[in-house]
């Protein structure tokens, strides 16, 4: 028996709301992360309030509690975050053949990763102290070690690349970020990606044992 118009209707309705509220607390989740990021920036991450960051947004602490109940509840969703896309870069490139296509897109993907969450390295970087331990010990160096040792082995030809092809690819990535956070200030957002770009493609092609 067909369901009735009238319940398909209030179910089409509920789903729209559902996904409506679904997004507005992505979007709220969202909003919250750069507001504490400017406020980090601004005073410190422990010269910073709950209270201030609420006040900011213009909502209550027990609105802001709703989705993070301390800053470093908000920063552990920062590095969840960055730590997110690493990992679904990571995915997409073991799935790819070993090309200089792939390994263009791969480098693309990863700097607008490094450009997306310069913000978050800022605030790690200018709160070294107060921050070290906020998302667990050890996971900045995880990060690197780890993620970034598995993007850096996309760059290469495959499992049995040499240990110099495998360091160029690390040194790529690695090189990537530095220089996204360092040279920003000194250059335009499309010169300093070209710029990047260029110089980093230029060092993973040039990697003996590639395909052309």
């Amino acid at each position: 028996m067909s369901e009735p118009a009238d319940a398909r209707r209030g179910a089409l309705a509920v789903d729209s709301d559902a996904r409506h509220d679904g997004r507005h607390r992505g979007d709220t989740r969202v909003r919250i992360q750069q507001v504490a990021l400017e406020l980090f920036a601004e005073r410190g991450y422990d010269k910073t309030s709950l209270r201030e960051i609420a006040e900011r947004l213009d909502v209550t602490k027990a609105a802001l509690y709703y989705h993070f109940k301390s800053k470093e509840d908000i920063v552990a969703s920062l590095v969840e975050d960055y730590t997110g896309k690493l990992d679904e870069l990571i995915a997409w490139g073991q799935r790819q053949p070993r090309t200089a296509q792939t390994r263009a897109e791969i480098l693309d993907r990863y700097l607008r990763i490094t450009a997306e969450m310069q913000p978050v390295f800022w605030m790690l970087h200018q709160n070294q102290a107060a921050a070290g331990s906020l998302a667990g010990p050890g996971t900045k160096g995880a990060l690197f070690r780890e993620r970034g040792r598995a993007v850096g082995e996309l760059l290469t030809s495959g499992p049995d690349a040499s240990l110099p092809e495998r360091i160029r690819g690390l040194i790529a990535i690695t090189g990537m970020s530095v220089s996204w956070m360092l040279f920003s200030g000194q250059a335009g957002h499309d010169e300093l990606a070209d710029a990047v770009l260029q110089v980093t493609t230029e060092l993973v092609n040039g990697q003996a044992g590639h395909d052309q």
